[in-house]
């Protein structure tokens, strides 16, 4: 199995949940008061039966209005139509941005011949309680798509694919195993955003349940280790995946 970090930068965001770009070597966080440090970081993994994006970044555009993800999948010589299935942990914008694509002021898919996974509660619950966190045009192109697909639950998408509503982050995200005869691969989304959030043992305090994630990180990490599987990591350019041991001290990366 392949697996391809997309890397789309780095960004603070505000109480406005605005997005916006940000530059280690020139930017300053104390020029940006209240506002949190992110990076975004969707996967590629291109297995046995399927081409699988995990998330789909902000949706930004480049300054010749191509879309970032785009030119990111293609740089590995792979093509938007080519991807097959787009796992989605839950419908924050900086999570699903990078779903559409906007064509001559309408919304399109980003990725045309892609099945898209979701949790049906996770939808319901964005489209009946919108927020700053959601972008309602987005769900309205995935619902009328004709290739949404809901998910309802703990399931299997395929013999490769794996699906469990953990909670934590909001209230029915959801994580994803992916695996073939060689390789496993587990998505965490939210709730296992960044190998630090691990090791700290970090609470957020922007969760739906900020224990129980930080809970289930502590479950996600031991089985890791168990089944010698490679966390991804959406939100950590740095450490983008890898897998990890356990030591008197805590969970560290293997080396």
């Amino acid at each position: 199995m392949r697996l391809i970090a997309l890397p789309e930068g780095t960004y603070t965001v505000g109480l406005d949940k605005v997005f916006i770009p940000f530059n280690p070597k020139t930017d300053s966080i104390k020029d940006r008061p209240a506002s949190l440090l992110v990076e975004i970081q969707p996967f590629l993994l291109n297995t046995t039966h399927d081409i699988i994006l995990c998330d789909t970044g902000l949706g930004y555009t480049d300054t010749l209005g191509e879309l970032i993800l785009h030119k990111n999948i293609k740089s590995h010589g792979i093509m938007p139509e080519q991807i097959t299935k787009v796992l989605l942990s839950h419908l924050h914008f900086d999570h699903v941005g990078g779903t559409v694509v906007r064509e001559n002021g309408t919304l399109k898919l980003a990725f045309p011949r892609a099945t898209y996974y979701v949790q049906k509660k996770e939808f319901q619950k964005a489209m009946e309680a919108p927020s700053k966190s959601y972008r309602l045009e987005i769900l309205d192109a995935l619902l009328n798509s004709g290739q949404l697909e809901f998910l309802d639950g703990d399931g299997y998408i395929n013999e490769d694919i794996h699906y469990e509503i953990t909670g934590g982050h909001t209230e029915f995200h959801q994580a994803f195993t992916i695996k073939d005869d060689h390789d496993i691969f587990f998505f965490g989304g939210d709730v296992l955003p960044d190998l630090y959030q691990l090791i700290r043992k970090f609470v957020a305090k922007y969760d739906f349940d900020g224990k129980k994630s930080a809970e289930l990180r502590i479950a996600f990490g031991e089985r890791s280790i168990n089944q010698n599987s490679t966390l991804l990591f959406y939100h950590s350019i740095k450490v983008p995946f890898c897998k990890i041991v356990k030591t008197e001290i805590g969970f560290r990366v293997r080396e």
